[in-house]
């Protein structure tokens, strides 16, 4: 016989998981002692469950495989929900375990006590209360297989104390082999020989392929057919955005110069598009026809409703594709080269402007120029979102971590930690606005104790900069939405981290040169100006967008 808690740590060891990260409580003791004989799971104790659940999410997303973290019941579960809608709309498979008070006989009243599971329901692929150690093994075999399976997601499995002390004679159940459906050959021949017919295509390339297998395939793609691409801000990076082809990032929600490119097009190529994000293009009866290669099919709305729909495993609908596909010499792409070389020349006229406090385009520079090809930004989320989106060309996937579906703050600091855990060899940025980073800003502690390498560079304007700037874009008055800030350095100091801060633009860069390069965890105070957002994202880029 074995005990319950025993088992569950055996199955998670049988799916591979190498971290749980988590803030145990009362009724996690059980699965704690287990985890402490555990030769294969490093246990992460964070200081809040959020930033467990933001480094899960953030290590399936680079993984593909499930991370794990666990709470309490109650109060510990409540702090899970937002890294839980975090991970579902965002598509990164994460499983979360959370205790309960005994439920066969209990003598605490309703202390503490939710009904988590249904709680967890509407922001989950799958809930479920463990009532009997017997269940275990099917239980987590399926709520990983859930939680990686296309849309990945989140998973959620309530474990009582006095189920976790449980004996039984269950056993793991191993994962299963799968395959993922792929499209039929008359989708694709449909879809091909729209492409050849078309006088203009162009590929939008969403988060629904990021995936490594895809992102060959759409780079193999491009280079037989010489058809440009735009990415969405989930899709950054799936194919080197050096790419001669790359036409730029839907940042902003139109009027930009990559619209420009997009609404010349006569037809578009929608590769993993997914709802959750801002729409990079609108559909109407007088617009491109769409061409909807994905996993899923298209959820049809007044605004998107694809003639051709290629259903199946993404990267290998692209690859058959790729082998179908006859190039047409009558293809014409100079709109979009035309939309591509202004936005690069207006980006020109400001990413060298060395104002102080820091100008953002000349920041976005300084940081691209800095980091490698391999080296990973985790951007919080803030109107700087904007322009590293814009301007910060990915050249590799998943080396441009920002969440354009949730769009939540404080997850910038987590999802950096994690980054560096799964790739210990390479550099890694947290970018946080003032805001952003000091909603889970305990989090340093957590990065010293675990001698990550580490830069966290803190964008300060004293305000929530976005809603400030929509404020004034409304017409309303300035108010409401200034702070003041700790010392920035001293705060790393106490926490023994190394605290730098930015004096004039001068040093800007030697400074991210300084902390990329060594070990530990670095913290940069960095003043930054918004004063021209709104003059530049509002106005100068829609005027000249349109000129194009």
């Amino acid at each position: 016989m074995t005990k319950a808690s025993d088992l569950f740590v055996e199955c998670l060891e049988n799916e591979g998981v190498e971290y749980l990260f988590g803030v145990p409580g009362e009724e996690n003791l059980d699965m704690l002692d287990s985890l402490s004989r555990s030769k294969k799971i490093k246990l992460i104790l964070t200081r809040h469950e959020q930033g467990a659940g933001f480094m899960a999410a953030t290590y399936g997303r680079h993984t593909g495989k499930t991370g794990v973290c666990m709470a309490t019941l109650g109060p510990g579960a409540t702090n899970l929900v937002t890294a839980a809608a975090y991970a579902q709309l965002g598509g990164m498979p994460i499983l979360m375990v959370t205790g309960q008070k005994p439920i066969k006989k209990s003598k605490q009243g309703r202390f503490q006590i939710l009904d988590v599971v249904d709680m967890m329901g509407p922001i989950t692929k799958f809930t479920h209360q463990l009532a009997s150690a017997d269940n275990i093994p099917s239980r987590v075999r399926e709520s990983i297989r859930l939680a990686e399976e296309e849309k990945p997601g989140a998973t959620h499995i309530e474990f009582p104390e006095d189920i976790a002390d449980e004996d039984t004679d269950s056993r793991p159940i191993q994962p299963s082999i799968t395959r993922r459906p792929v499209a039929e050959a008359k989708a694709i021949r449909a879809a091909t020989k729209k492409i050849e017919n078309a006088k203009s295509p162009i590929l939008v390339i969403g988060g629904g392929a990021n995936r490594t297998t895809t992102g060959r395939m759409l780079t193999q793609f491009i280079e037989k057919t010489g058809i440009p691409f735009v990415t969405t801000q989930l899709g950054k990076g799936v194919v080197d955005e050096t790419n001669k082809e790359f036409m730029g990032c839907a940042a902003l929600s139109a009027n930009d110069f990559v619209h420009s490119a997009i609404e010349s097009a006569d037809l578009i190529i929608n590769v993993g598009h997914d709802v959750i994000e801002k729409p990079p293009f609108f559909m109407n009866d007088d617009s491109a026809e769409v061409i909807h290669v994905s996993m899923n099919p298209a959820e049809v709305d007044p605004v998107y409703f694809p003639q051709v729909e290629v259903i199946g495993d993404i990267g290998n609908a692209v690859w058959q594709m790729k082998e179908d596909i006859v190039p047409s010499g009558s293809w014409n792409f100079d709109a979009m080269y035309k939309a591509r070389q202004a936005e690069t020349d207006h980006t020109a006229t400001m990413d060298g402007d060395v104002r102080y406090p820091i100008y953002p385009p000349h920041l976005v520079k300084v940081i691209r120029d800095k980091m490698p090809a391999d080296g990973i930004i985790c951007l919080d989320n803030g109107v700087y979102k904007i322009w590293f989106a814009r301007n910060y060309n990915a050249r590799q996937a998943n080396t441009v971590l920002l969440d354009n579906a949730l769009a939540t703050m404080g997850a910038g600091l987590p999802s950096a930690m994690a980054s560096a855990m799964v790739y210990p060899d390479r550099k890694v940025m947290a970018i946080c606005g003032d805001g952003g980073f000091m909603m889970n800003s305990q989090e340093m502690e957590t990065a010293v104790r675990l001698k990550l390498n580490i830069t966290v560079l803190i964008l300060n304007d004293s305000s929530y900069g976005m809603i400030r700037w929509k404020q004034a874009n409304m017409g309303f008055k300035d108010w409401g939405l200034t702070y003041g800030n700790p010392d920035f350095v001293k705060y790393a100091e106490s926490y023994g981290a190394h605290g730098h801060r930015i004096t004039s633009a001068e040093n800007l860069q030697q400074t991210v040169d300084k902390c990329l390069n060594s070990e530990g965890v670095h913290l940069i105070d960095c003043p930054v100006d918004y004063s021209d957002n709104d003059r530049i994202l509002n106005h100068e880029i829609k005027e000249l967008s349109a000129k194009v």
